[in-house]
């Protein structure tokens, strides 16, 4: 009998698992795959792997314009795959390592729940285990959605499990689907060389971004000669000897490959969650989100299976650490979800926390806004990389609500703001640490104290 048996071994379940032994739990972790998940080998790291190439390979090839005489960089795909399969396998062998120091029990295989604390397993090796605790945690993440029409074929239509793979770069791509995942491959491949389209059904890129943010980034995809389109919806594909025409808004294209990119959807049926009691809405478990239960008793619930909480790795660390808590002392813990970070990888990375300013105003907040451009940021102006913006979203004459940065190191710089939005920090009061100069984070800086009411530049 295990305290905690755990179904999914991705970052909802493989944080939940290393937690477990801060509290003395014994655990026994059921995976049909690798433990990691969608995030280690399928998504946040190999994509960021392919996106620091294209990182590197625009910086060589700007080299010229610091000072620096280059030739003319060419790229070795085949070197980039390996070295992307390298990062991964080396966090891979890292987080075994972990695993087996905490002594959690590794079950390699599909679990369903069977009964109150039962999880049956079929084994990857052909047999059959019976697991009993005396909690459980479902995490079996989820899987790419696919599109009416686009039903991915592993060569000409594909989806981003394939793409990270590719052994050759492709010379023409369809992306559809603008959000976080199509705006990161459709950068990654523009800087690499392949011509890009981009389709979007919405009117902007990025759903639900600051529309400032959507539209400077729109702008700069257009700089790297991505087409976009938004607020069209493709019509069924065409294939053809060359490749794929795809059409949108009276608009026709060929490429040689379609990268379907329209979010993700929760895996979780087959595993017995409804018959065990589990409450599903659209194939979303429902959960408390104070300490994770679901409607069936002593059944939890994490990551990107749980309804109306953001589908990110770090969102799925936390609803494991606040699962384990609960179990481990009947104490809720909760993840404060008004502070947890989003980051595009694009080229630039956008970034945000908190309440955008739509969403301040439909909650019923007296919202007043504040923009700073990257333009005058002199760390930003040396790097040559000095378009963005930061945008500071906060109540009248109360605390910061939330915040949007677009720029160089986006994904980096949105943590202070992160601790602005979490500790309800009035604007006057964050400005009031001095950054130093010059440094990229005095964008903020400059943007808290316009936010106070008294800026600088």
């Amino acid at each position: 009998m295990y305290d905690v048996a755990i179904i999914g071994g991705g970052p909802g379940g493989y944080a939940a698992a290393l937690y477990a032994h801060n509290f003395g739990l014994s655990v026994a972790l059921v995976e049909k795959a690798q433990v990691g998940g969608t995030c280690l080998h399928r998504g946040c790291i190999p994509a960021k792997a392919w996106i620091h190439t294209a990182e590197v390979f625009a910086e060589v090839a700007g080299a010229a314009e610091f000072g620096v005489i280059a030739s003319a960089p060419q790229l070795d795909w085949g070197r980039a795959l390996e070295r992307k399969n390298a990062v991964v396998g080396q966090l891979y062998k890292g987080l075994q390592g972990l695993l087996k120091q905490r002594k959690v029990d590794i079950v390699a295989g599909t679990g369903r729940l069977s009964g109150p604390g039962i999880v049956d397993v079929a084994e990857i090796a052909g047999g059959a285990r019976r697991i009993e605790a005396r909690k459980v945690i479902i995490a079996t993440g989820s899987v790419p959605r696919t599109l009416a029409g686009y039903e991915p074929d592993g060569e000409r239509l594909v989806t981003s499990d394939v793409a990270l793979d590719w052994t050759s770069r492709p010379d023409r791509v369809a992306v559809i689907g603008a959000g976080a995942i199509g705006v990161e491959f459709a950068c990654m491949l523009a800087e690499l060389g392949t011509e890009v389209h981009l389709f979007e059904v919405f009117d902007q890129v990025l759903p639900g971004v600051e529309p400032e943010a959507a539209k400077l980034i729109t702008r700069l995809l257009g700089r790297k000669g991505i087409r976009v389109a938004t607020g069209v919806k493709v019509d069924p594909p065409v294939m053809t000897a060359a490749g794929v025409k795809v059409s949108a808004g009276g608009s026709e294209v060929e490429v040689d490959v379609v990268l379907v990119a329209v979010g993700r959807a929760p895996l979780t049926a087959g595993i017995g969650l409804e018959e065990a009691g589990v409450r599903l809405d659209r194939g979303y478990v429902v959960a408390d989100r104070a300490t994770m239960l679901t409607d069936a008793p002593g059944v939890y619930a994490v990551g990107d299976i749980v309804a109306a909480t953001p589908q990110l790795a770090h969102a799925g660390f936390a609803e494991g650490i606040s699962a384990i808590t609960h179990i481990a002392t009947g104490t809720p813990a909760p993840v404060d979800y008004r502070a947890i970070p989003l980051v595009v990888y694009s080229i630039p990375e956008v970034a945000s926390v908190g309440l955008t300013e739509a969403q301040a105003r439909t909650a019923g907040h007296d919202v007043v806004t504040t923009d700073h451009g990257m333009g005058g940021v002199g760390r930003a102006i040396i790097r040559g990389q000095a378009q963005g913006l930061v945008k500071i979203v906060a109540e009248r004459g109360g605390p910061i609500l939330g915040a949007t940065i677009v720029g160089p190191e986006a994904g980096e710089l949105i943590h202070e703001l992160m601790y602005a939005v979490g500790w309800e920090a009035l604007p006057s009061e964050a400005a009031a640490f001095i950054h130093a100069h010059p440094t990229l984070a005095e964008a903020v800086g400059e943007s808290l104290l316009a936010a106070s009411g008294r800026s600088l530049h």
